[in-house]
């Protein structure tokens, strides 16, 4: 008989060493080695069928018809999954422990059990009674929603062969382990190797699958980053759980758009999803209040409008403080940088804070002019007109620079009901409709400033 043998790998990246390292060579992160057992006996070898999808096809021969898709009843997790769920596919949902991810899954589940049939509900975590207790307070009853509490993958999936289930919910990857690996569940190995085989099965039942993945301290997907290459879409739940909004955004999709996001709100009754997520991020915004303006921003395909707060007050330690939730620090930092040297601001001496309103987080250059708005208006103490909505990136030099999709950000102002945009002169000379907003072109910061606050 062959000896078990032990060795170290990295849980960040999948590295292996023959000893243990404090740090991994191949990713720099600490203390992530952890002791694992190889197989004392060879993985059962998988057959190769040399028909079906296998069998090589011209690429003229394939025809081109379109994916089949199930709504899920729920409009805001159709938006980030392309329209619907794929036969066959698999989704990856990941998040904050506690953020909604089973919540959002079991209303999820409960919608398609009625209009598609049996669903498998394998959890690794809960009994069916706490599975039970959720669906109860949830108002969800539905003999269609198949409950299985099982972290053993042959088990698992000889008994989805049995069912046939419509569709399949994994929670969470991380509890679920095979017999053909010696390592501990959660384990790199037992990860990588639990995934592949699920979305194999689900590739040949043409069962869709939806699995829960937990997050580290650092945000992502715990395990190997090669689990996020094996499924089909990717999506992360972001939010504060002192707010009530969750963002759902999409960051990998093989059947849609990426970057996509659903807005939800998480009641006593479940998540309810926010149609205009741009009235319900300014419904308490304050009037007439110095350092607020409102920017717009593009989330996949949609447009909304987001509320930057800034403050600048005289600082009273020896370095000035630059805090920032929802923007990039360094980001803020260089357009700090802007005012001081184009608009002739001293701000060396001040602490400055920027925050996005309803927790929610930008990348995108378009709200540079928001940056630089906000923090002019709170420095002067003057108010931003607020009615009044401003988008544009911000070169180094204090240019004003052109973004994309201008109609989709005036179209969607003009329902809020804003009267005037600021915005960069390229863009505003090639408008082919204002739709009854008021527009300014604007070359620099100077003319900027002097445009936002007079």
């Amino acid at each position: 008989m062959s000896k078990i043998k032990t060795f170290y790998q990295c849980q960040a990246c999948g590295y292996t060493s023959p000893k243990w390292l404090g740090k991994c060579p191949d990713c720099d992160a600490w203390n992530t080695l952890v002791e694992e057992k190889s197989s004392p006996k060879p993985l059962q070898t998988r057959g190769y069928n040399p028909t079906g999808r296998s069998r090589p096809q011209p690429l003229s021969a394939i025809s081109g018809g379109k994916e089949k898709r199930m709504s899920t009843g729920i409009n805001e997790l159709d938006r980030v999954l392309g329209g619907g769920v794929v036969e066959g596919s698999v989704v990856l949902v990941g998040g904050d422990p506690g953020i909604g991810k089973s919540t959002l899954l079991i209303q999820a589940a409960s919608n398609l059990s009625r209009e598609t049939g049996k669903v498998l509900y394998v959890s690794g975590e809960e009994s069916p009674e706490q599975i039970k207790l959720r669906a109860e307070r949830l108002s969800i009853d539905s003999a269609s929603i198949i409950l299985l509490s099982e972290t053993n993958l042959e088990g698992i999936i000889n008994i989805t062969s049995e069912v046939l289930p419509r569709i399949m919910v994994v929670d969470s990857i991380q509890t679920m382990f095979t017999e053909e690996l010696a390592s501990a569940p959660g384990s790199v190995g037992q990860v990588r190797e639990c995934a592949a085989r699920l979305m194999s099965f689900a590739k040949q039942s043409g069962i869709p699958l939806f699995i829960i993945g937990h997050v580290t301290k650092e945000g992502a997907i715990a395990g190997p980053r090669v689990l996020e290459h094996i499924v089909d879409t990717v999506l992360y739940f972001e939010g504060d759980r002192g707010h009530a909004f969750r963002v759902l955004r999409t960051v990998k999709n093989r059947f849609g758009p990426t970057n996509e996001i659903g807005v939800f709100e998480m009641t006593d009754s479940g998540l309810i999803g926010i149609e205009n997520p741009s009235e319900l991020f300014l419904s308490e915004r304050p009037q007439n209040a110095a350092g607020s303006t409102v920017v717009s921003c593009i989330e996949g395909t949609r447009p909304i409008l987001i509320e930057l707060q800034a403050l600048v007050s005289p600082t009273t330690f020896g370095m000035p403080r630059r805090t920032c939730i929802g923007v990039d620090f360094n980001r803020v930092n260089l357009l700090v940088a802007v005012l001081e040297k184009i608009a002739g601001m001293h701000l060396g001496g001040m602490d400055v804070f920027v925050n996005v309103v309803g927790g929610i987080k930008i990348n995108e250059p378009a709200v540079d002019l928001g940056i630089i708005g906000a923090v002019a208006s709170s420095f002067r103490e003057v108010p931003v007109n607020a009615k009044t909505l401003v988008f544009g990136e911000v070169g180094l030099s204090g240019e004003i620079r052109a973004v994309s999709q201008i109609d989709a950000r005036l179209k969607e102002a003009s329902k809020i009901g804003f009267k005037k945009a600021i915005l960069p002169m390229t863009n505003a000379a090639r408008l082919k409709d204002t739709y009854g907003i008021e527009i300014k072109g604007v070359k620099n910061v100077d003319e900027f400033i002097e445009a936002v606050l007079g």
